[in-house]
């Protein structure tokens, strides 16, 4: 899970299947929070979004696959959501390739590990 605040205060917190479990905390500059924030911009929802197998996003989908989770949380209180599951790429490769890349605009790469 990472958290990440405008002001570019972060954490990570390692849960199961990364290289360090536990909570990290990282710091990144003021524009590569803008260049974080953009590549995930034109994927967040009004609300919700969920794009898995049985919705109109993802008919047919190859199971076993992970899912990735966005939230979106203004100061106004608006909260946005998106959840993504990868075997739903078929028809929604630019988010997907997106949301892959995210992670590597930030300073985590050594605590995922292995990808």
């Amino acid at each position: 899970a990472v958290t990440l605040q405008p002001d570019g205060s972060g954490t990570f917190e390692g849960k199961r299947f990364t290289a360090v479990t536990g909570t990290r905390s990282f710091t990144i500059t003021p524009a590569a929070y803008r260049a974080f924030a953009a590549a995930l911009a034109a994927y967040e929802p009004n609300g919700e979004r969920l794009v898995q197998p049985g919705t109109p996003d993802c008919r047919n989908a190859p199971t076993d696959m992970p899912s990735v989770e966005v939230r979106w949380t203004r100061l106004s209180g608006e909260d946005n959501h998106l959840v993504f599951y990868r075997g739903c790429r078929i028809g929604n490769e630019a988010m997907a390739h997106a949301l892959q890349q995210a992670p590597d605009l930030l300073p985590i790469a050594e605590m995922i590990g292995k990808r």
